[in-house]
């Protein structure tokens, strides 16, 4: 009858000081969890030994990776205190387990962390980050401008149907975010403008303020904030899952652009749906405004009259233009971001968190130097 793991005997430890150092003796099973029982006691003993540690393993039944790893920590703690370390007793196929290790690897990369504890390396290692960062950012750019350039010359080659599942998923599912926030902010602007306009009784004038505020500025501002952290963020995780599971190298491997299959899509969707997302923002902030007009006491057709004349032509198309550059801002360096994960567990959230962030410091730069523009153009 096969015997129940957890009914073995675990790991035991006995430990014995003596003027030369100290002597361990562990045995039973050091697997998981009888490795977990002894870790802390063990490791600390040999932290503090001098001169000597010597491990019995004569009494061990049972090693696996856990009792492998415990025994090559004792072994570098030994190490750092330049100790003699030995060990005896333990059957030849643990022994084998064991040498697979390799100490001096391992001290090694325990002295390069310590060495790169220092300030001035964490700054080098930074700089040649940031350094890595650019230099890729720059080469994605310039292969997703030409990818983009093909794709209008030669319009055939485009995988629409990934385009309208783009526009889909960023476009139609994000308008009831979209209606939602809208209505908010054009009703939280309306009564927070509304306090200084009603001292001298031009509180009607919060109708003129909201058209120009939302075709110019807001209304494309908060579109491309929610698509950063709603659409930019999935961009980033789609593809860097698609990274993390090598399918972006089976992609170079069948012989396809990663950028013309993944990216390309991707810009044109969130280009061709953020203008639309925008104008429905707008439309439902609107509404939130008429809303605090009208508890006002003035009729509706009074403050559709006021967003007409102080909305012009000009400001709207202005509004539609800074949504599509932040469109292909945001899409850029979300697709960006999920094709330089790294491998790992969390390299696809630090890739999502890494486009979001990005995302909103290039939205926000660049809506400042359309702002200088627009005012030297007189826009």
């Amino acid at each position: 009858m096969p015997k129940n793991p957890l009914t073995e005997p675990v790991a035991n430890l006995r430990l014995d000081p003596s003027p030369r150092g100290l002597d361990i003796f562990l045995s039973g099973r050091l697997d998981s969890h009888g490795v977990a029982l002894v870790w802390d006691q063990a490791t600390k003993a040999a932290r503090d030994a001098r001169h000597e540690v010597s491990i019995d393993l004569s009494g061990v039944d049972y090693l696996d990776g856990a009792g492998a790893a415990l025994l090559t920590r004792l072994a570098l703690h030994a190490r750092e205190n330049q100790a003699r370390f030995t060990m005896q007793g333990l059957a030849p196929d643990f022994q084998a387990m064991v040498d697979m290790y390799d100490m001096d690897a391992l001290d090694a990369d325990s002295e390069r962390k310590d060495e790169c504890s220092g300030l001035i390396t964490g700054t080098g290692r930074l700089a040649a980050e940031t350094w890595s960062n650019m230099r890729d950012l720059v080469a994605f750019v310039g292969e997703a401008s030409y990818a983009l350039f093909s794709a209008l010359l030669h319009p055939g080659r485009v995988r629409w149907k990934d385009v309208i599942t783009t526009c889909e998923k960023a476009g139609f599912n994000a308008l009831p975010i979209i209606a939602l926030m809208g209505f908010l902010i054009g009703l939280i602007m309306a009564f927070q403008s509304a306090i200084p306009l009603q001292r001298f009784g031009a509180d009607i004038y919060v109708a003129d303020f909201l058209g120009i505020a939302l075709s110019r500025e807001l209304g494309p501002l908060i579109t491309a904030i929610l698509l950063t952290g709603r659409s930019g963020s999935a961009f980033a995780a789609e593809i860097g899952t698609m990274k993390v599971n090598e399918e972006v190298n089976a992609l170079i491997t069948m012989g396809l652009n990663p950028v013309r299959f993944l990216a390309v899509p991707r810009v044109l969707g969130a280009v061709l749906v953020t203008p639309v997302l925008t104008v429905f923002f707008n439309l439902f902030a609107l509404v939130g405004g008429a809303l605090v007009i009208r508890s006002f006491g003035y009729p509706v057709t009074t403050y559709l009259a006021h967003v007409q004349n102080s909305t012009h032509t000009g400001d709207v198309l202005g509004g539609l233009f800074k949504a599509m550059v932040f469109a292909v801002l945001v899409a850029g360096i979300g697709c960006q971001r999920g094709l330089n994960t790294a491998k790992g567990a969390s390299a696809v959230g630090e890739s999502t968190t890494s486009s979001v962030v990005s995302g909103l410091v290039l939205i926000t730069v660049s809506d400042g130097i359309m702002a200088v523009i627009f005012y030297a153009l007189g826009i």
